[in-house]
């Protein structure tokens, strides 16, 4: 099959650039001919106040990208549907209804005949504006098919859109140092997580906003084991000075590490092996590459029953699970964590996923969601820019 695969590839860095690149991947390793439409400029800065590009790329970039989607170039977006004609299959990667208007340029320029699959990583915001929701079902509205990585996101689907929406686990899409397949510098970080026994510290990785939770857990760990610290490292959507005075109004300042700034796949490993635990406090989720991140890297998880996260981390066995936006529940949560043993015992039960699997179900489950047939449904050997341990 002929697939075109739209959406924020290298120089841009973050989960829907992994995605977007590893999705490529598979679909080559899988037989087909893939073409990646991505961006040189996705979105204005005040849309989107982290971070955008990266010098380096993180893990294999994919060698067929082209980069011609440009905010300000409405008219580039209508040619670059118009290139995509004749293809067997277009996925539009739906990060954000900020992508709306330029995806609606490139279906007028498709047309009516190719099928086109909207992947969404969220159908609407956590965080939510007015103009999300009508923008959302324009585009819903539009395509052949849809596909979403929770039940929960298909039924807000469904409230948009008639059209068919199908429902697949995100598998990983994990960034890696460039240059490596990111096997060595994982199972190093798993192995020094293994040998330093309890540090006594926890980790918060990723953007700070705040369906994420992070003030819940700097109350819990008020409330927690007074010798337990924590680290902060990523980037802040604003609130930093918030937090910053969270901190210390709760008398955090000597147990909390605040590193804001988006984090290179190089330094990943390291954050990872001084840790006892990732902790994923969110209010509320869909999908997230955290708990598989932190499996590879040898680390139990504790995180709240919102998203996927109850599918992922099995309680009382390779993590522990809280009630969202609740600092009582995180905090006994966090004092189950570190009785005598129990960190060990946790770590003993982490295993790096294969997956292998879940990409092969995935690619079945996209291709199928615009009602195309001949899809190999397998993801071949190993490709460039495979997550490590699949």
């Amino acid at each position: 099959m002929r697939i075109a695969v739209v959406g924020p590839a290298f120089p841009y860095k973050g989960g829907g650039a992994h995605h977007t690149t590893e999705l490529a991947h598979r679909l080559a390793a899988a037989g087909h001919e893939v073409v990646v439409e991505s961006w040189r400029a996705q979105y204005p800065g005040f849309l989107y106040p982290g971070q955008q590009t990266i010098d380096e790329p993180e893990g294999e970039p994919f060698p067929g990208t082209l980069r011609r989607l440009d905010w300000r170039r409405p008219d580039g977006w209508w040619r670059a549907g118009r290139s995509l004609r004749g293809h067997d299959l277009v996925v539009l990667a739906v990060l954000s209804p900020v992508q709306v208007p330029a995806y609606l340029g490139i279906l007028a320029g498709i047309g009516r005949r190719t099928p086109v699959v909207a992947l969404c990583h969220n159908v609407l915001p956590h965080e939510r504006r007015p103009y999300d929701r009508p923008l959302m079902k324009a585009l819903l509205t539009r395509v052949s098919g849809v596909l979403v990585h929770s039940e929960e996101q298909a039924r807000l689907a469904r409230t948009l859109t008639a059209r068919p929406v199908r429902v697949a686990e995100m598998p990983a899409h994990l960034p890696t140092p460039s240059g490596t397949d990111g096997v060595s510098g994982v199972s190093g970080a798993a192995d020094a997580a293994a040998e330093a026994g309890v540090r006594k510290r926890l980790l918060f990785f990723g953007i700070v906003r705040p369906y994420k939770g992070l003030d819940v857990l700097l109350r819990a760990l008020a409330e927690g084991p007074p010798d337990v610290s924590l680290t902060v490292a990523g980037e802040f959507w604003g609130g930093l000075e918030e937090t910053e005075a969270l901190v210390a109004s709760l008398g955090l300042a000597d147990r909390v590490e605040l590193r804001p700034g988006y984090v290179p796949a190089a330094e990943v490993p390291g954050l990872f092996a001084a840790a006892d635990a990732l902790v994923l406090p969110y209010r509320a989720a869909t999908a997230s590459q955290n708990v598989w991140m932190a499996f590879e890297h040898g680390l139990p998880v504790i995180a709240t029953r919102v998203g996927g996260f109850p599918d992922q981390v099995r309680d009382g066995a390779d993590g522990l699970l809280a009630d969202p936006d609740d600092v009582a529940s995180l905090a006994a949560a966090i004092k189950r964590f570190y009785r005598p043993g129990e960190p060990e015992r946790l770590r003993a039960a982490v295993e790096a996923p294969d997956h292998g699997p879940l990409w092969d179900v995935y690619l079945a489950t996209l291709t199928g969601a615009a009602g195309v047939t001949g899809a190999s449904g397998t993801t071949g050997a190993a490709t460039p820019g495979a997550a490590p341990g699949s």
